[in-house]
């Protein structure tokens, strides 16, 4: 309750509504407020928050999921429509204010969790801080320019705002519109920090490449003080590691023409890589100063900076330069660029490749910079489908006021466009529909589609027989999955194809081993005797042979990519390995038969490795070894009084399986629970079907088990409360780049433990396969620990002076850690010292270095969660494996995916689902292609001290109890 929050929870609420788009411009006082009053709130799918008509109670702000607004023209509910969705950010509810109806009704999409403020505290804010809020909250509270039409029921305005817009029947028109405010409207005023970045680019090239800037002649007229585009590319590529390709520095350059730093003669608004003229804004006056000694000097000392910055700026640039062209003027390249863009985007993760490929081919760049200017009325035809890449839209309902406002990733517009226009306006949308239909070959069997394929507009490698065009698997029967990728497996190529990958992969999911077996034994043509016409009805003897010969080929090229994916797993199961000496007796008897099949034996040859891998005596050559499902493991449950018993189960035995073991040894029949306590004391009774629980704990959490009764007495144990001093006397000593590289060592071996079937587990359900993903868990644990290791050092460090030491340790650490391309300890460490124990530590940052304070804030920028981790995938698509990835981000991608598209569609297996799990699966893959080489630090004579250090943190894991101890250390300032 309220009543009952402490400083410390204030922080913590404060800390996690900063991120949360509506609140990241409210003032700080206000925020503090609203986290002393506000309530949060789950809900499942499918929930009704209120309905139209209700006198409002409450204002919300949605923290995660999304919920449907919908509005009748009657009074019945059940003639509702929904105009939009509501995603992450999203507030709405301010018709209490004025005590009128709810003017929609709102529905939880998914689950979803809310903060909720009631009315009589949202009042007295908005009395109190009405002059912050007017600003804040949608009109007509806040501040509307102009108003809707008095004939309009629904209007949709904005606030500087920017948006993808797939234009359908208006084409020209939007375009025409937009012309002149990009002209007049909408006039540039550099940022400082953008101004700051052209003046120390043009004093590098007036310093390294003076002859850049000069006078120009073209067409009999002169241009004054003009660099050239192609020079400017050439130059920027020259300046080091910053910049990686020519697109990418077209890209940077384009921010400084879009802010008005540089202008291109003609005022065109996009640059290009051409003999073209620009000129610098300093170069604009007829007296522009070249650059002083002092400022050459700034320049040679900021210059890598300014290219930092313009990098992580320069992609966005370059996709808002790319989507202004006119659909038909991008390049293969800038289809491609865009359709990336698009694979992240939530409104449209319904959609499936194709539809995103042909929607990158039409959508459209506007931008909106005038607040309050009304988008479109209701009563209009459809003519848009929006989706918003930046800012803010008020869905209005005139006489009544705001119904909602829309941010970042909202969509809105679709509905109309396909249920409400009239036919002209839809016609581009629904050809797209069409095209992609017509693409669409089904098969049938019984009047049932048994497999749906599309036609790609790429072109398969033309060789004898093959189809000019490529169809890809869009979903299907397994078994008809199964044998299109048999008939049209390429066996000249030495390359795996892509597609047959992913079946390998992701069958897990909609066809386990034990039925898989039975069905590559069935696609194996068995024969005793040439002559016998089992494959084909027609044909020679040679042509029956070629036939049979080319089905075996295939199916042992697709055993042999199984069983080289599943080697670690297909020990647990005895059906496997059964199937491979089978299939390995059954091909060695062929080849004895058929001359041509004795050149694939000795392939499968040398697989036979994998079957002496699968004893159970063979000790493999990395340091650290998997942990397999059938392990066993010795493990302590404790009971109410913190007396324990120790029990062995197998790492994936079930929540029965452990209670059943338990009970056995306790000699008690009653009917017992299995808690997770936490160190904070917070209870998880687990579901008797979870699986692999041991891997899964919290950093000090313990297992307990007890009667339903003894629920709500069961305490911490003393040993889960961590540490009570820092290791700050040893740790001091220890070299930073030495740290950095043990976790690394150590961080590797852990994250080479997770097979790639793991991520698949974790991401559909671990219960549904029984298998365990203990390995990453162990590997994910490992995050949280290094980030609390961080949290828990500074916080036990009482000296002000060492606490300064210690942040700028961790800085050095981070830096280290990226260098040898650690970015999960990287992003732990950046991520320990955001904590709210530690960002709130004053003093102690005041008193860091610049240097040091300017890095943070480099590798904050990495970090930067907006456009869905953008800068962090741009950094890491630049690098050379081997990379150890930022994991929670590959966890997110994944169950993104998994949970916007449905597994089966019409009871056939989805399988570009399957495509896209496998895409990020295989990035876990590309992270680990090559081996561990870095060079180590040079010896010291701690060496040894300093792995056991780092594989053995000791930390404080109760958010809480940091945040104590972190007020006692520097109490809040009055």
């Amino acid at each position: 309750r309220p009543t009952e929050r402490s400083g410390e929870d204030v922080d913590i609420i404060m800390a996690r509504l900063k991120s949360v788009k509506a609140f990241e411009k409210f003032h700080p006082t206000l925020l503090q407020q609203i986290c002393l009053c506000g309530f949060y709130e789950c809900l499942e799918k499918g929930i009704t928050l209120y309905r139209q008509g209700d006198i409002g109670t409450s204002w919300y702000t949605v923290l995660s999921g999304s919920l449907d607004v919908k509005v009748s023209e009657t009074a019945n509910h059940q003639d509702a429509v929904t105009i939009c969705t509501l995603g992450i950010g999203t507030a709405f509810g301010e018709s209490i204010l004025d005590n009128t109806p709810r003017h929609a009704t709102i529905v939880t999409r998914e689950f979803s969790e809310l903060l909720r403020i009631e009315k009589r505290e949202f009042r007295t804010l908005w009395e109190k801080y009405r002059q912050c809020m007017a600003g804040l909250l949608a009109p007509p509270y806040g501040v509307m320019e102009s108003a809707p039409s008095a004939d309009s029921k629904y209007t949709l305005s904005y606030s500087n705002c920017t948006f993808y817009s797939l234009n359908i029947k208006f084409l020209r028109i939007t375009k025409q519109k937009m012309e002149p405010a990009s002209t007049t409207e909408n006039i540039p005023v550099p940022s400082e920090k953008i101004l700051w970045a052209g003046k120390m680019l043009r004093n590098a090239i007036l310093s390294q490449a003076p002859h850049m800037i000069r006078d120009r002649k073209y067409h009999l007229k002169t241009y004054r003080r003009c660099c050239v585009g192609t020079e400017l590319v050439d130059w920027q590529m020259q300046q080091g590691s910053c910049v990686h390709s020519r697109v990418q520095a077209v890209g940077m350059w384009q921010v400084l023409l879009e802010e008005g730093v540089l202008n291109h003669v003609d005022h065109e608004l996009d640059f290009q890589d051409k003999y073209l003229f620009y000129r610098f804004l300093d170069d604009e006056q007829d007296d522009a100063l070249l650059a002083s000694e002092e400022e050459k000097k700034e320049t040679d000392e900021e210059l890598q900076d300014t290219l930092l910055l313009l990098s992580q700026m320069g992609p966005d640039a370059h996709m808002r330069m790319i989507l202004r062209k006119q659909p038909g003027q991008r390049t293969v390249d800038d289809l491609e660029i865009i359709y990336e863009e698009l694979l992240h985007i939530k409104a449209l993760s319904h959609l499936s490749t194709t539809v995103k490929r042909e929607l990158a081919g039409v959508l459209i760049f506007e931008s909106h910079a005038k607040a309050g200017t009304v988008l479109f009325n209701q009563g209009e035809e459809g003519t848009s489908w929006y989706i918003i890449l930046k800012g803010s839209v008020n869905v209005v309902i005139y006489g009544k006021g705001v119904v909602c406002t829309l941010h970042e990733g909202d969509d809105f517009g679709k509905l109309a466009l396909v249920n409400d226009a009239p036919r002209a306006a839809s016609i581009d949308f629904n050809r797209i529909l069409r095209d992609v239909e017509a693409n669409t070959v089904r098969l049938k069997e019984h009047e049932e589609d048994v497999l749906v394929l599309e036609k790609s507009n790429i072109r398969s490698s033309s060789h004898v027989g093959s189809s000019p065009l490529k169809y890809t698997v869009m979903s299907g029967t397994p078994e008809k999955i199964l044998e299109h990728f048999l008939e049209t497996m390429k066996l000249d190529s030495q390359f795996t194809e892509s597609a047959l990958d992913d079946f390998v992969l992701m069958h897990c999911v909609f066809i386990p081993n034990t039925q898989l077996c039975p069905l590559l034994i069935a696609q194996y043509p068995f024969f005793h005797s040439l002559s016998l016409p089992l494959f084909a009805s027609q044909g020679s003897d040679q042509e029956r042979l070629d036939y049979a010969l080319n089905n075996k080929r295939r199916v042992m090229r697709l055993v042999l990519q199984w069983a080289a994916i599943n080697t670690d797993h297909l020990q647990e199961e005895e059906s496997s390995l059964a199937f491979l000496q089978e299939f390995y007796m059954a091909v060695s008897e062929d080849a004895s038969l058929i001359p041509a099949l004795k050149e694939q034996l000795p392939e499968l040859e040398k697989h036979k490795v994998l079957l002496r891998q699968f004893s159970m005596g063979d000790e493999k050559l990395q340091k650290r070894q998997p942990i397999k499902s059938t392990d066993e493991i010795l493990f302590k449950v404790y009971c109410s009084d913190h007396t324990y018993t120790t029990i062995r189960v197998p790492v994936s035995a079930s929540v029965r399986e452990v209670l059943s073991a338990v009970a056995d040894k306790l000699g008690s029949r009653d009917d017992l629970l299995l808690v997770h306590l936490s160190s904070a004391g917070d209870k998880t009774v687990l579901k008797p079907s979870e699986v692999s629980i041991f891997s899964s704990l919290s950093i000090n959490g313990r297992l307990f088990t007890c009667s339903r009764e003894q629920l709500d007495s069961l305490t911490p144990l003393p040993e889960q409360e961590g540490p009570s001093a820092g290791s700050m006397s040893s740790f001091e000593l220890m070299s930073s780049k030495d740290l950095a590289y043990q976790m690394t060592l150590y961080d590797w071996e852990l994250f080479n433990c997770v097979h790639e079937h793991e991520l698949i587990y974790h991401t559909f359900g671990r219960h549904h396969f029984k298998k365990t993903t203990a390995n990453l868990d162990l590997f994910l644990r490992r995050f949280n620990e290094i980030q609390f290791w961080v949290v828990t050092e500074v916080c036990l460090c009482s000296a002000l002076s060492k606490r300064v030491q210690l942040l700028k340790k961790f800085i050095k650490i981070a830096a280290h850690c990226k260098e040898f391309r650690n970015l999960n300890s990287f992003f732990a460490i950046i991520m320990g010292l955001g904590n709210p124990a530690v960002s709130r530590l004053s003093q102690t940052w005041e008193k860091l270095p610049s240097k040091f304070k300017k890095f943070y804030g480099e590798f904050e920028n990495l970090m930067d969660p907006s456009r869905n981790h953008r800068a962090y995938r741009l950094t890491v698509a630049k690098l050379d494996p081997p990379i150890i990835p930022f994991m929670p981000l590959l966890i997110k991608d994944m169950t993104f995916t998994h949970e916007g598209n449905k597994t089966f569609v019409d009871s056939l297996v989805n399988f570009e689902k399957m495509r896209m799990i496998a895409n990020t699966v295989r990035i876990m893959r590309y992270c680990r292609s090559q081996p561990f080489n870095h060079e180590a630090p040079q010896a010291t004579k701690n060496h040894q001290d300093v792995r056991n250090y780092v594989r053995q943190f000791s930390v404080i894991d109760n958010q809480r109890t940091l945040s104590q101890i972190s007020h006692k250390l520097e109490p809040r300032r009055t």
